[in-house]
C-alpha cells in the first residue's frame, strides 16, 4: 500500500469517526477533511473545490428548492390534509399516513415530506385515542423508503447516478431506480403500516394520545415575579394553592440564584423570584396569567401583555438544520425578535426541569410557544421548526399549485427524453418558480440544507482521491480476499450490510460517496457489471432505520413520539433485513451481473 493510499484511508477513517462521535457538525468535519487532504497532497489544490460545482451537489440543492416550491404552492399540503380515512381503524390510518409519506418523498425532499404529514399523523393519533408513537416512527421510515423510488428521492441516488456517469460514461436516469426501489418501498411501507408498528415499545405510564403527549404535564416553564404581579407579596402556600387551582405543579423556586425545592410555606414571594412550574400548555398559561407572572425572556411592558391576551399556543419540533440548534433560549430572545414567548420545552417526550434560559436546543426537541397565531406561524417557519398542529388551511400561494407541479413535471420530462441534462433541467425549473414568485429569493436560500451541500462538496474530492490513488481497489481487493470463494450474490449482500451499518451512524450521502467507489472496485475485481453493485449501494445507503441519528426524519420524530435511542432498532432491524432481502433478487433481475 502506497503512502498516498494510506493517507487518504486514514483521513476518511478519521472523518467517519468524528462524524459518528457527533461532537462537531458533519459539514465542518467534512470541510476539515478536504483541507487536510489538500495540505498532505492527496487532493490537488486546483480541484479542491470542484465539489461545489459538481452535478450531484447542484441536483441536491435544486431538489430542495423545488420541494419548497411544492410546499409553498399548497399542492402537497392540500393532498396531505385529505389523506386520512373516515373510519376509526388504526391500520387504515397507518396505511394512509405511511403511503402519503412514501409518495411525497419519491418526488421531494424526505424531510419536507415528513413535515407535511407529521401534523396529519398527530391528528390521526388524537382521533384514534392512541399513542402518537405508534404512527410517527412508521411515518419516518415510510418517508425514507419512498426516497428509494426515483433519482431525486434521496441524495444517495443522485450521488450513485452521478458517479456512474463518471466511471461508465452515462448516469442512471430518473426512473432507473423504480424497478427496485418501488417494490422495496411498497413492501417496507406495508410491513411498518400493518405489522411492524406492533414492535414499537409501549411503556407503562406512557402518554396515550397526541394530546396527552403535548398537553399533559409535558412542560416545565420558568416564570418571574415582577412588582405589578399578583404573586408579589404572596406566601409560598398561596402560590401553591393557585397552582392547584390551575392543575399545575410548582417544581421549585429560585431566589437570588439559589434553588429551593422545599421553601417554607410562609415565605413571601419577592420581586425577581423565579418559579419553575410544570403542567400542560393551557394550565401553565392560566397560572401565569392569573398571578401576573412574566415568562422568562418575555417582554415586560403592559402593551405587549395586552397584545398577547388573546394569543394562542403552538407546539413545534426543532429541525436538524434549524437556526435554534446548538443555541440557548437566552441567545434567541424570542419575545424581542419574534414577538412570541417560549413557555417550555420537552426532550424525548419528557419535560425539561432545569433553568429555561440556559437550555440548549437539539434536533427533535418539542417547543411550546405563546403568541399571535399568524406571527408565530411565520416565526416558527423562519426558525426552521416544524409545527405539530395542523394549521387548518392550505399554506402557500393559492392558484400556483397546478403550475408548480407542471413546472416540476416538465423538468423531469425534459431530462427523461434527453432534451436536457438533469441538473440543467432542475436548474431551469428553479429559475421559473423564482421568477413567477412561488419561491422568494430569501426562501430559495433558506430551503437549501447548506450542511448537506458542504458535506457533499467537501467529500466529493476526497472520494475522488480515494479512487485516483488506488485505495478503492485496495479496499475492494481486501474484501474479496477476506471472503474468497463467496458468490457474487453473497458479496452484494455483504456490501449492503456494510453500507447499512455505516448509514446508521453517518449521513447517508457520506455513506454513498464512499461505498459507491468500493462497489465499483469489487465489480472490477470480479469482472462483473458495476450496475448491480451501484444499485445495492444506493438502496442500502438510504436504509438508515437502526438509530435516531441515521436520518433527519428519525431525529425529528424522537421528541413528538417520546422515543428512546434504543427503540429504533426494534422496528428498524426487520425493516432493514426486509429491504435487503427484497432488493437483492430485484437487483439481480433488472441489473444482471453480466452485462
Amino acid at each position: 500500500m502506497s503512502l498516498s493510499q494510506s493517507m487518504v484511508m486514514v483521513i476518511l477513517a478519521a472523518t467517519f469517526g468524528l462524524i459518528a462521535w457527533g461532537r462537531w457538525r458533519h459539514d465542518v468535519i467534512a470541510f476539515g477533511a478536504l483541507i487536510v487532504s489538500v495540505v498532505v497532497g492527496v487532493v490537488p489544490s486546483e480541484t479542491a473545490f470542484m465539489g461545489f460545482g459538481h452535478p450531484a451537489t447542484v441536483t441536491v440543492a435544486a431538489v430542495l428548492i423545488l420541494s419548497r416550491a411544492l410546499t409553498n404552492s399548497g399542492a402537497a399540503e392540500a393532498i396531505a390534509r385529505n389523506i386520512l380515512p373516515k373510519d376509526q381503524n388504526l391500520h387504515g390510518h397507518l396505511g394512509a399516513i405511511c403511503g402519503g409519506g412514501g409518495l411525497f418523498s419519491a418526488f421531494m425532499n424526505n424531510v419536507g415530506a415528513l413535515a407535511l404529514i407529521l401534523p396529519v399523523a398527530l391528528q390521526a393519533a388524537a382521533k384514534l385515542k392512541r399513542s402518537p408513537a405508534l404512527l410517527l416512527m412508521p411515518l419516518a421510515f415510510a418517508s425514507i423508503l419512498g426516497g428509494l423510488i426515483t433519482l431525486i428521492g434521496t441524495p444517495p441516488n443522485v450521488i450513485v447516478a452521478t458517479y456512474r456517469g463518471e466511471v461508465l460514461g452515462s448516469t442512471f436516469q430518473m426512473f432507473d431506480f423504480t424497478p427496485v426501489g418501488l417494490p422495496v418501498a411498497m413492501v417496507g411501507i406495508a410491513f411498518v403500516a400493518f405489522l411492524g408498528w406492533r414492535l414499537i415499545p409501549t411503556r407503562e405510564g406512557g402518554r396515550a394520545t397526541a394530546a396527552d403527549l403535548i398537553e399533559i404535564e409535558d412542560y416545565v416553564t420558568e416564570a418571574r415575579v415582577v412588582r405589578d404581579s399578583r404573586a408579589w407579596g404572596m406566601t409560598v402556600e398561596r402560590v401553591d394553592e393557585a397552582a392547584k387551582r390551575h392543575d399545575v405543579v410548582v417544581v421549585r423556586l429560585i431566589s437570588a440564584g439559589h434553588r429551593m425545592s422545599h421553601p417554607a410555606p410562609d415565605r413571601v414571594m419577592k420581586s425577581n423570584d423565579k418559579i419553575l412550574v410544570e403542567g400542560g400548555p393551557t394550565a401553565i398559561d392560566g397560572f401565569v396569567g392569573d398571578l401576573g407572572l412574566k415568562i422568562v425572556g418575555a417582554k415586560a411592558d403592559k402593551k405587549d401583555r395586552k397584545r398577547l391576551t388573546n394569543a394562542e399556543l403552538m407546539e413545534a419540533v426543532v429541525n436538524a438544520r434549524s437556526r435554534l440548534e446548538g443555541r440557548t433560549v437566552e441567545q434567541m430572545r424570542f419575545a424581542a425578535r419574534h414577538g412570541m414567548n417560549l413557555l417550555a420545552v420537552s426532550r424525548q417526550g419528557r419535560p425539561y426541569r432545569g433553568r429555561l434560559l440556559t437550555f440548549r436546543f437539539k434536533a427533535g426537541d418539542v417547543l411550546l410557544f405563546h403568541g399571535q397565531s399568524e406571527q408565530m406561524a411565520e416565526a416558527v417557519t423562519a426558525l426552521g421548526c416544524l409545527p405539530l398542529r395542523h394549521r387548518g388551511f392550505v399554506f402557500g400561494k393559492r392558484g400556483y399549485a397546478v403550475p408548480t407541479v407542471a413546472i416540476f413535471a416538465a423538468a423531469i420530462l425534459a431530462s427523461t427524453l434527453g432534451l436536457l441534462d438533469f441538473p440543467i433541467a432542475l436548474g431551469a425549473a428553479v429559475v421559473v418558480v423564482v421568477v413567477v414568485g412561488v419561491v422568494t429569493l430569501r426562501e430559495l436560500y433558506e430551503s437549501v440544507d447548506w450542511a448537506v451541500i458542504v458535506l457533499l462538496a467537501s467529500l466529493i474530492p476526497v472520494g475522488k482521491a480515494l479512487d485516483e490513488t488506488g485505495a478503492t481497489a485496495v479496499i475492494a481487493h481486501g474484501i474479496l480476499e477476506s471472503f474468497a470463494g463467496a458468490s457474487p450474490t453473497t458479496l452484494l449482500v455483504l456490501l449492503m450490510v456494510v453500507a447499512t451499518v455505516l448509514s446508521a451512524v453517518l449521513n447517508n450521502a457520506a455513506t454513498a460517496l464512499v461505498m459507491a467507489p468500493i462497489g465499483v472496485g469489487m465489480a472490477a475485481e470480479l469482472e462483473l457489471s458495476a450496475d448491480p453493485f451501484l444499485m445495492a449501494v444506493a438502496i442500502s445507503s438510504s436504509c438508515a432505520f437502526l438509530t435516531p441519528i441515521g436520518h433527519q426524519n428519525n431525529t425529528l420524530v424522537m421528541g413528538p413520539g417520546g422515543y428512546r435511542f434504543g427503540d429504533y432498532w426494534r422496528l428498524g432491524l426487520p425493516v432493514t433485513a426486509l429491504a435487503i432481502a427484497t432488493s437483492i433478487p430485484l437487483i439481480l433481475w433488472f441489473w444482471p451481473l453480466h452485462s
